[in-house]
């Protein structure tokens, strides 16, 4: 299967205001998850969906800089974002979805979901309908045409705003979820918050591209004055705070 894979980032956040290019040993954190992300084997192309705000021309400029191709779309629209990249870049038969707060996304994860996607014929897979993998690791795919249909039928707020609300939810596509070998959901590698920005930090600065997400969780957990910085932090605030929001468009 041909697999365009869409990171969806931008530099306006409440909580950690331009996350995505503050740096860590000389590269920003995308470059970290763009560069994780191409070692994946499965994904045929990378795509950044950013937003058409000003203050995302220096995304767009950090992709040309890296050559990775850039989308610009909706602010908070992002399933439109998602479904005009999809279109832009050729024809593919699926897309993976991540956003750009998880720099150590581990790229035998996504090979891995792929794998399970195919395998099951499943119109969506992620390994995050049962939350056994890390925060920050968090991987989604679904057929092109799920997505066609999310675009034409999604009307609530949350489904236009978290891309893949509107497939969660219906009772008529095949989906999947791919679990971790053991419950590792309370660790938490993604950056929102300043807290999560000083473990990320801390992670980076003491490992290399060949840690995978269990190398991750070793380190951390022998340095328990680390991990305990963003461990009170809940899982997925937007996502809540987007549903407590909801209404219809």
């Amino acid at each position: 299967m041909k697999i365009l894979c869409i990171i969806q980032a931008r530099m306006g956040s409440t909580r950690l205001p331009g996350k995505i290019l503050k740096e860590v040993k000389g590269l920003p954190l995308l470059g970290h998850e763009i560069k994780r992300v191409e070692l994946a084997k499965k994904i045929s192309k990378i795509v950044l969906a950013t937003t058409t705000l000003p203050e995302d021309d220096k995304t767009e400029e950090f992709c040309k800089k890296i050559n990775i191709a850039c989308f610009r779309g909706s602010v908070d629209d992002v399933l439109d974002r998602y479904y005009e990249a999809a279109t832009e870049f050729g024809s593919f038969d699926a897309v993976m979805r991540l956003t750009g707060d998880c720099p150590l996304i581990d790229p035998i994860i996504l090979d891995q979901l792929v794998e399970f996607f195919e395998q099951g014929r499943f119109d969506y897979a992620s390994n995050v309908g049962k939350e056994t993998f890390p925060d920050g690791m968090d991987a989604e795919i679904f057929t092109v045409k799920a997505l066609e249909e999310a675009y034409r039928e999604a009307r609530l707020k949350s489904e236009r705003e978290h891309v893949t609300s509107y497939i969660r939810k219906s009772n008529h596509f095949k989906k999947g979820n791919l679990e971790s070998s053991g419950d590792y959901s309370a660790y938490r590698f993604t950056v929102d918050n300043p807290e999560d920005f000083e473990v990320i930090k801390f992670i980076i600065e003491n490992s290399d591209e060949n840690f995978g997400y269990l190398d991750y969780i070793e380190l951390i957990d022998r340095n328990v004055e680390v991990k305990s910085k963003n461990m009170k932090i809940m899982r997925n605030e937007g996502y809540a705070k987007s549903l407590k929001e909801d209404k219809n468009l």
